[in-house]
């Protein structure tokens, strides 16, 4: 692949960068940021919510800064957020709000796996650890971070507890959306809101740790108190969240599930796999067919795309790459959007929410997901990655 940034390149491109930030710091008190000069860092200030043009569609962007730590505390000082569930989630979000210091208690089934996991992170059983009936009891705030198929198969016994003045919570939107599968039916007479950090559980503590915050979007299914939307804003900087935008249940469950079996995960390692068996059937070798279908894309490129935008690789890269990934890009497009449209159909019409349901249900899921993540770990292509990696300066 002869796509390269030029050292020229770059420094033009510094420079321009930087030009652009002074010219945006400048005149922050009259202009407001727009998605065109998203890699420009923010002022570190107070500025309350605002409302941002992205790509010619207004929204209203929550941030951090809208909820310093003591207006967190100062508006959750009577509440108890009980926690339902250890996962990665659960992990994240219930450190963070910890680390936040608010009064949270975790729900798990005891010396279970996540039992363990959570002593080991210091929740202590008694004080801040309990079996997950005790904690909804106590808690003001009920966090449901089961599973998908947890969340299911539990709802009979939790949905009793949900009593009026509470609060409850998802971080994601496939329960109630599709309740016809999964028979969660919210209660009409308390407050429902969601939280959905961008990423995983993990990302949501690291991002926290280092002073950061991950982008969460934030949707409301029963507003009872009037104060609804505000809990949800305030919760998700309470969990991690550096901004927050608002959605609804469904459309943050329909995008979920989309984007994660299309560009995130299942598309981008269809196209990760195709591209390496062509090279490998013409005859390039594995490393340069890993190093330039993979390495290059994901510690490269892929890197600056997140920080600039894809703009900026094409005004950034070599002539010769520039003319092909011009000339290439809507055959792919094309190719690909049929795909995409009939995803999007599955998502929203409930057929991956039932296959996901089933298959996760069944007792023995976890040994045949097993099986097929090592058909995964077994192929060539990311066999040759894990010796990549370890050529890494970082990794030597």
């Amino acid at each position: 692949m002869s796509l390269r940034i030029t050292a020229s390149r770059l420094i033009a491109n510094s420079r321009v960068i930087t030009a652009k930030r002074a010219l945006s710091l400048a005149s922050r008190a009259t202009l407001r940021p727009t998605a065109a000069r998203q890699f420009v860092k923010p002022m570190v200030a107070t500025r309350g919510l605002k409302q941002i043009n992205f790509g010619g569609t207004t929204e209203t962007v929550y941030e951090r800064a809208d909820w310093p730590r003591e207006k967190l505390l100062e508006f959750f000082k009577n509440d108890t957020m009980a926690l339902i569930g250890y996962g990665s989630q659960g992990y994240g979000q219930g450190l963070n709000m910890r680390d936040n210091g608010l009064n949270v208690v975790l729900g798990v089934r005891k010396n279970g796996a996540s039992w363990k996991a959570a002593i080991e992170d210091g929740w202590v059983p008694g004080e801040n650890l309990f079996e997950v009936n005790e904690a909804i009891s106590k808690g003001t705030y009920i966090m449901n971070l089961l599973s998908d198929a947890a969340q299911s198969e539990t709802w009979e016994s939790i949905k009793p507890l949900l009593t009026k003045g509470k609060t409850l919570y998802f971080s994601h939107g496939f329960s109630p959306v599709f309740k016809d599968l999964t028979h969660v039916e919210p209660p009409k007479d308390i407050d429902v809101i969601l939280v959905a950090p961008k990423g995983s559980g993990r990302t949501v503590r690291s991002l926290f740790k280092e002073g950061r915050g991950i982008n969460s979007s934030y949707a409301v299914w029963n507003d009872v108190t009037g104060n609804a939307h505000e809990k949800a804003q305030a919760l998700a900087v309470a969990v991690g969240s550096g901004y927050v935008y608002q959605t609804t249940f469904e459309k943050e469950v329909n995008s979920d599930i989309y984007g994660e079996r299309g560009c995130l995960m299942g598309g981008i390692h269809g196209m990760f796999l195709a591209q390496y068996e062509v090279l490998r059937e013409n005859g390039h070798s594995p490393s340069e067919a890993f190093n330039e279908t993979v390495e290059e894309a994901t510690q490269s490129l892929y890197p600056l795309i997140g920080k600039y935008g894809m703009d900026y690789m094409y005004d950034a890269c070599s002539t010769t790459a520039r003319r092909g990934a011009l000339d290439w890009y809507p055959i792919f497009k094309d190719a690909l959007k049929p795909v995409f449209q009939d995803l999007y159909e599955s998502t929203k019409n409930g057929s991956e929410t039932k296959r996901s349901l089933e298959f996760n249900s069944q007792p023995d899921y976890r040994e045949k997901l097993e099986e097929e993540l090592k058909i995964i770990r077994g192929m060539e292509i990311w066999r040759v990655g894990k010796e990549v990696r370890k050529l890494r300066p970082e990794n030597q």
